[in-house]
């Protein structure tokens, strides 16, 4: 695996405008990245204005990113009991839908959502709805949504490839869909990625439920929680449970090779963190 091929960066910053994340990211040395385009705690933001849209687009192009991905806020949730919450998501999640659009960023990564007290079936189906109601108000949209395999904590959704493939599966335009995995979500959920033969069984199980073609990006994590308890926390590469084997499994398996790898480990406004923790993944491959 050639180092200079490789798509690697992390969630970054933004600070007074979407753009100042492109700038923070190529300053140090980012290839891919993840930002959120308006404020992850609120439902609604200002409409981009067209001179962020052409700073944003202008700064990326004249960098050395090759790929971009925003996550939705995080009070979106596709399955909520509340009718009023379920409709509010929905809303939102057009509109994180169409400022990806109009940045030219081609993935929205989201968390399928928490059934409460509904039961996953249910939660399943009330987010496919969502999906191909969201879809079908974003037709012409180049944007897709990029589903994020979770840890399972509380009632989330997502925690299996089967979860996931049955969303994929009920919504109608699937050549929208993709997949995220998160290592530190897919650890506390069970697939021990650590264990060489056992990692081996994990990718052979994504490729034969869902398809490696639909793998479009790695949250790179180490877990605070041990496996299998189903505890979302993120820790820096190496120093949780995952462990160096872990991440080298990942960084040495030729079919992952051109996916892109992103941190969302713990940092500082400098991101310095992202630095180190860069130069722990690259120091593991052969």
């Amino acid at each position: 695996m050639k180092k200079e091929n490789l798509l690697i960066g992390a969630h970054a910053f933004v600070k007074g405008g979407c753009a100042s994340a492109v700038y923070t990211s190529d300053k140090l040395g980012f290839t891919a990245m993840q930002l959120f385009t308006k404020n992850n705690n609120r439902w609604a933001a200002p409409a981009l204005k067209d001179s962020e849209i052409e700073e944003f687009r202008n700064a990326l192009s004249n960098s050395n990113i090759k790929f971009v991905v925003s996550h939705d806020s995080y009070l979106i949730n596709l399955c909520a009991v509340n009718p009023e919450i379920l409709e509010k998501s929905r809303l939102a999640f057009i509109d994180e839908l169409t400022r990806c659009e109009l940045l030219g960023i081609p993935y929205l990564n989201f968390h399928p959502g928490s059934h409460g007290s509904q039961g996953e079936d249910e939660g399943i189906r009330l987010i496919i709805e969502s999906l191909n109601l969201a879809h079908e108000a974003t037709k012409d949209y180049i944007t897709g949504s990029m589903l994020e395999l979770t840890a399972g904590q509380g009632t989330a959704i997502g925690y299996s490839f089967e979860h996931l493939k049955r969303i994929i599966d009920g919504v109608d335009d699937k050549s929208r869909m993709s997949v995220c995995i998160d290592t530190a979500h897919a650890f506390a959920a069970g697939y021990n990625i650590k264990d060489l033969a056992a990692y081996e069984k994990v990718i052979s199980d994504f490729d034969n439920i869902i398809g490696l073609e639909r793998l479009k990006c790695f949250h790179m994590n180490d877990s605070k929680k041990e496996l299998g308890t189903r505890v979302d926390r993120h820790d820096h590469i190496g120093k949780g449970f995952i462990g160096l084997e872990g991440f080298s499994n990942i960084m040495n398996d030729k079919r992952l090779e051109s996916i892109p790898k992103i941190l969302e480990t713990p940092k500082e406004p400098d991101q310095k963190e992202d630095l180190m923790n860069i130069k722990v993944l690259l120091s593991l491959i052969k």
